[in-house]
This record gives structure tokens, sequence and C-alpha cells, in this order.
């Protein structure tokens, strides 16, 4: 018999993380577009329990979005300034200082004119995500931003394709810092999205380690550091740089 799930995080009720978390209030709106693998079939996903962590937050399941009512109502929302949150050159890297004479930095309060910052976040594989892009040119057509991590990805159970990519969870949690750091927002709650994100890794490799299980590991996670770069099926992960 199936276990009871919670529909809320996606996990069997009797490990349901939804007590733990306190919804963040921020200044700034987050859509998660959440590619349908994600969406359905990944297990171990950060893009919900990111969402659970953000009061102003919402997913959107899809592909191409250029049809997609919801996703279009936001970006022509006058009260909105819509940006998407991918590497790139042409992207306004957060955590640069204001290049000069510049006396702002390229997104600023006085940029936004009294709208509301609005981060779309690509919630999928790197090759899903490119797709995604590909298929939706009123989201190529928006403002990118990133930032500089400030450190490498924390993932043990997922390897990451490359140095400086991180998981869903992870980049929210670095854009976030960016936000404050260039006064566009406040950060409530800074550990609570990394300690989310150990907790549910603590309890992967407990279960992994398990011989009782039936998807005991047998042998233990590398380290991160030891690890080569890898170009497998991974959960999108923003970049302080331009994917491959």
């Amino acid at each position: 018999m199936s276990r009871e799930m919670c529909y809320r995080c996606f996990w069997p009720k009797a490990l349901c993380w939804c007590p733990s978390i306190v919804p963040m209030e921020t200044r700034t709106r987050f859509a998660l577009l959440m590619h349908p693998k994600e969406f359905k079939e990944e297990k171990a996903g950060t893009g919900r329990l990111t969402h659970l962590c953000l009061a102003n937050s919402e997913i959107h399941m899809g592909i191409g979005f250029d049809d997609h009512a919801a996703v279009q109502a936001l970006i022509h929302d006058p009260r909105l300034f819509p940006v998407l949150l991918y590497p790139g050159a042409s992207a306004i890297n957060l955590s640069a200082p204001a290049p000069a004479p510049a006396s702002v930095p390229a997104l600023a309060p006085a940029v936004l004119a009294g709208r509301r910052l609005l981060v779309f976040l690509l919630d999928a594989t790197w090759s899903c995500a490119r797709k995604m892009l590909r298929l939706s040119p009123s989201l190529q057509r928006l403002p990118r931003i990133m930032f500089t991590p400030s450190a490498p990805s924390r993932f043990v159970i997922k390897q990451q394709p490359q140095a400086g990519c991180l998981s869903t969870l992870e980049a929210t949690h670095e854009l976030l810092l960016a936000l404050e750091r260039a006064g566009l927002d406040a950060y409530p709650r800074p550990e609570q999205l990394p300690g989310l994100f150990q907790r549910m890794q603590d309890y992967q490799i407990r279960c992994a380690s398990d011989p009782t299980r039936g998807g005991y590991r047998r042998r233990a996670y590398s380290a991160v550091a030891a690890r080569q770069p890898s170009r497998r099926r991974q959960f999108l992960k923003t970049p302080g740089r331009a994917p491959p």
C-alpha cells in the first residue's frame, strides 16, 4: 500500500517538512517555472521546498510559457518589474559593484520606479531549462539577473554538472543575499533555506546508508570537492557564469 502523502511538500506525511517551515515575507515576488519532469518525477526537488519558504512565491508548470495565461499576466502586470534569473553576458550581476561613474547599481530601487520586483526562476535540468527558454520568447526578452555564488554547491546527494552550479534552493538563498546587499529586499530568515536543504540531505543520506532499506547505497557519497565535472542529468542550478 502506498504511503499517505503531503501534497504541499510532496513527502510522505510521516516525514512532512511543512510544520518546520516558516514562510518568509519578501518584497520580491518569485515565480518558479517548473518543468513537468521536475514537477512529477523528482523526489528530492528543491523547488517545492523553496516555494514553501517564500510567502510571495508561486509555481507554474510547463515547458513553453508564451501561451501560459498566468505567466503572461505576471509579465504584463504594470505593477511588477519582471526579470529572469539566468546567467549570461547580458545579465546584471547583483554581486558586482556598480560600474564607475554610475552612482547606483544597474538594478536599484530607483530603477523599479515603484514597481515590485518579480523574479522568474527556471526549475529544471540544464538541458530542459535551455529548451524552456528557447520555447518562450517572452522570457528571453526579460532583463536577466545573476549573482556570484559565495560558496560552492552544498549538494551531496546529487552531483552538479560543473563548478558554480547550484540547486534551486541554494540559488534562491544566494539571490536573496544579493538583493539585500543591493538594497532591493530584506532577508528575514537567512538560515532557513540552507538549514532545510541540509536536513533534507541528511535524511536522504541516512536512508541510503541503512542496510535494512531496499535502496541501501553500500558506498558513501564522495566529497563534493573531490568530484569531477559531470554533464549528467541534474536540477537546473543557477551559476555565476554562463551555462555550457
